[in-house]
């Protein structure tokens, strides 16, 4: 199975965590760092509109990222992260902390995705830490075929 990703806090944490495994070229060729929400619209068409109403750090967000870039990079499954990790940037309803992420994977002909918010506790690089980690368990419970407890 071919894995892509689609990353704006992280900045790319996700794919060197895939990547650090010997033999990853196997399952990984190519992640999307989509840092500004410019660059998700460009890179990656996600509609401006989604993001104008829902803000970036959203579900409907991660949904879009993860889905296109399964389609742009033709792969089997795609993880995407968007997340508040400070020390700046938060506000009251998206604190630091808070991060989306959305595994996207063919279904038959479909595309399915599951997207789910978090608020992880910590400074930037725990932040960013744990949104890669929390990826990589969610593309574990799908690969298992398991439920995600959380």
């Amino acid at each position: 199975l071919q894995v892509t990703t689609a990353e704006s806090c992280t900045g790319g944490l996700l794919a060197k965590m895939l990547t650090d495994v010997p033999g990853s070229s196997a399952y990984f060729k190519t992640g999307f760092i989509t840092y500004a929400n410019q660059s998700k619209y460009e890179r990656l068409g996600v509609n401006m509109e989604i993001i104008n109403i829902y803000g970036a750090v959203s579900e409907p967000v991660v949904t879009a990222m993860s889905s296109n870039a399964l389609k742009l990079a033709k792969a089997h499954i795609a993880l995407a992260i968007s997340g508040v990790a400070g020390p700046d940037g938060g506000t009251a309803t998206k604190p630091v902390g808070m991060v989306c992420i959305a595994i996207a994977h063919k279904d038959s002909q479909d595309v399915k995705v599951t997207a789910r918010t978090f608020n992880f506790p910590g400074d930037r690089d725990m932040v960013r830490d744990r949104s890669a980690k929390m990826a990589l368990s969610m593309l574990r419970y799908h690969l298992l075929g398991q439920k995600m407890p959380f």
